[in-house]
């Protein structure tokens, strides 16, 4: 029941080398070229700093001190996949295959297959010990099934580094009955063996896995089995739940969830009469006196759902029910923003689909639309929720000392510094998220340090020391266009691609829709318990304004109006609201468009310049010359730009 494949169908060879020369030329390929999934792939590879040709260094392999003590660990797991493993191994003998085990970060913890062929795996670490996940080998099966949890086939030239080009494989994730990833399940071999079946037989084989290990930890308990037909209940095909006694739903396989239309973050969240909509205590009252089997109408679609019930004392029910709708997830942080408008529903379901992988964010949009309140719904959406967030906003602290603020520093390492010395903002994420406001302002020579952080998942303090390991979710924002920084030099490329895992553009206040639910959203916030609203006129004339502070803004002129607001007031007008956007909303449309399109051509003409001076490392008359005006203009518009400031 697992997803279908991630990267199907198969792109022609002529396809794969355009893709590959456009992915390295422009960092982005034509669309429809080859599968989206393959591609965000290729993207991900190229984010974590990889490179297709020749060898990486640095790449991670377990000792065997290390690799007996990730066996000892998962001992569950591999205990249970070994017989599996055999079968399979039997299945592709004679093929230039071989089964591997991997753990939930790559780590490959066994492997059973043709001798003559192990030897050419090993010469690419396809070998115990060696960790594929995608950050350290590109688009492999069993790193890319990790991240899109999901069967995957990579096949020749698709893999991410050419080196494993020879190689095809297939790959499966295998989950645990409270529904985390704990492994993957790989058949790999040489390309020119590729079989459409194996895909198949290693998603079964992975299936397998998973019966097993739910009959070993719930094999005396409470259980109820599920299928679609009477035949199908004991099979390796059905579904599985585990109850408690109180009757919730404590643990469940891939195909019990399937047939519910559950996601897995139900589990341990939901009544199992509550899913099912049967009574338990009355069936387990039944089970205790006789075996019967009970018919009930069909379902929707046209199939009955046949469930019995194993009580671990040798008694049984069998039962026909209907599903009850599966219940909708609590609302969580994503979800409150989600006002109503369609681009911040993609923008949100995107965002959705990566908080709990290791992908970078980076925000995009005008200043004030909410990239932190962003930042920090994903991260409380997110397995991290319990864990530090930490903002930085690299625009608001001095060149001088965001070096300190970030990577920490020793006592003693520079005039000024405190004698406890400091960890940094980056050690002081780990195991959460660290938010990046404003990073398109960094300095060069702190951009070169903060890849070297993300490349290498180590920080280094001022003033020496040993690396210290940290491990953090990274989300990144900036107004500006970090593309048109990188061509004028001012941002690095390579840590543009590194940052840009996934890049969301929020959208500005005067191109959203939901309004009037942000007003309301904010006018709760704000004074809570008042039951506070604009007054009609009021109302209209906000939704006529073009906001030019975004969010901020409109939250700033709310929490003012309420503050003026006196007790008995209706709802907020004109005379609740400041001066100057009272102002503003009654000028005529027509002045204030001119206004608006003076004041945006005001300041692409302010950033024309900084950027030409930045640009021309400080050299007016350098800058003077790519702007095509006079050095005498030049200094005046630095003056105007000064009084602006």
């Amino acid at each position: 029941m697992s997803p279908a494949p991630a990267l199907a169908p198969r792109p022609s060879a002529q396809q794969l080398r355009e893709a590959r020369h456009q992915l390295l030329d422009t960092g982005a390929v034509t669309a429809g070229l080859i599968d989206p999934a393959l591609q965000a792939s290729w993207q991900r590879s190229r984010a974590f700093g990889l490179v297709p040709r020749g060898r990486m260094p640095g790449m991670p392999h377990a000792s065997a001190a290390q690799l007996a003590r990730a066996l000892e660990h998962r001992h569950a797991l591999v205990s249970q996949a070994r017989p599996v493993m055999e079968f399979l191994s039997e299945q592709i003998r004679g093929t230039d295959s071989i089964v591997f085990l991997a753990d939930s970060q790559g780590m490959l913890l066994c492997a059973l297959g043709d001798d003559g062929f192990a030897e050419r795996a090993a010469r690419v670490a396809l070998r115990p010990g060696a960790i594929w996940h995608e950050q350290w080998r590109g688009t492999n099966a069993i790193g890319t099934a990790l991240v899109e949890e999901a069967a995957v086939v990579v096949h020749g030239a698709e893999h991410y580094l050419e080196r494993n080009s020879f190689l095809t494989c297939a790959a499966s994730p295998i989950v645990d009955p409270a529904g985390q990833t704990i492994g993957v399940l790989d058949i790999s071999g040489d390309r020119r063996s590729h079989h459409r079946h194996t895909l198949g037989l290693v998603r079964s084989g992975a299936r397998m896995i998973e019966h097993q290990l739910f009959e070993a930890r719930y094999g005396g308990g409470l259980q109820l089995r599920l299928h679609t037909r009477p035949e199908g209940i004991g099979s390796v095909t059905e579904g599985l739940l585990a109850v408690s006694e109180d009757g919730w739903l404590v643990g469940a396989n891939a195909a019990a969830l399937a047939m519910l239309g559950l996601p897995r973050g139900m589990i341990g969240a939901v009544t199992a009469e509550r899913v099912l909509g049967i009574d338990l205590a009355g069936l387990l009252a039944a089970s205790g006196r006789t075996l019967r089997l009970l018919r009930s109408l069909p379902r929707e679609d046209g199939c009955a759902l046949w469930v019995r019930l194993d009580t671990g004392r040798g008694s049984a029910l069998a039962v026909s029910v209907r599903p009850v709708a599966a219940p909708a997830p609590a609302a969580d942080a994503l979800a409150a923003l989600d006002r109503g408008d369609g681009t911040m529903q993609a923008v949100v379901a995107r965002a959705r689909r990566v908080v709990d992988k290791p992908i970078a964010l980076l925000l995009q949009g005008e200043s004030g639309v909410g990239k932190e309140v962003f930042a920090r719904a994903c991260h409380a959406s997110g397995p991290r929720q319990a864990r530090p967030f930490v903002a930085v906003n690299c625009a608001a602290l001095p060149e001088t000392l965001i070096e300190a603020e970030l990577f920490g520093y020793r006592p003693g390492a520079y005039t000024g510094a405190g004698r406890e010395g400091s960890p940094g903002r980056i050690r002081e994420a780990d195991g959460g998220t660290l938010f990046l406001d404003e990073i398109g302002d960094m300095p060069l020579a702190l951009q070169a340090r903060l890849l070297r952080v993300l490349q290498e998942r180590q920080v280094v303090p001022l003033g020496g020391g040993q690396p210290v390991a940290v491990d953090f979710q990274l989300v990144c924002a900036t107004h500006r266009r970090l593309r048109d920084e990188v061509a004028a030099g001012r941002f690095r490329e390579d840590l543009y691609y590194r940052i840009n895992g996934l890049t969301l553009q929020l959208p500005p206040l005067r191109e959203r829709t939901d309004l009037p639910a942000l007003v309301d959203a904010l006018l709760q916030e704000v004074a809570p318990g008042q039951d506070m609203q604009l007054a009609p006129e009021v109302a209209a004339a906000f939704g006529r304004y073009r906001w030019p502070g975004n969010l901020r803004q409109l939250a700033n002129v709310l929490r003012t109006a309420c503050a003026l607001a006196e007790d008995g007031d209706p709802a907020i007008g004109w005379a609740q609201l400041p001066d100057d956007i009272a102002e503003e909303l009654n000028r005529p449309a027509a002045g204030r468009e001119l206004r608006d399109a003076d004041t945006d051509l005001r300041q692409q003409a302010a950033r024309a310049v900084q950027q030409a001076v930045q640009a021309a490392h400080g050299n007016l008359s350098e800058a003077a010359r790519r702007l095509g005006i006079s050095r005498n203009t030049l200094y005046r518009k630095l003056r105007e730009l000064k009084g602006l400031a």
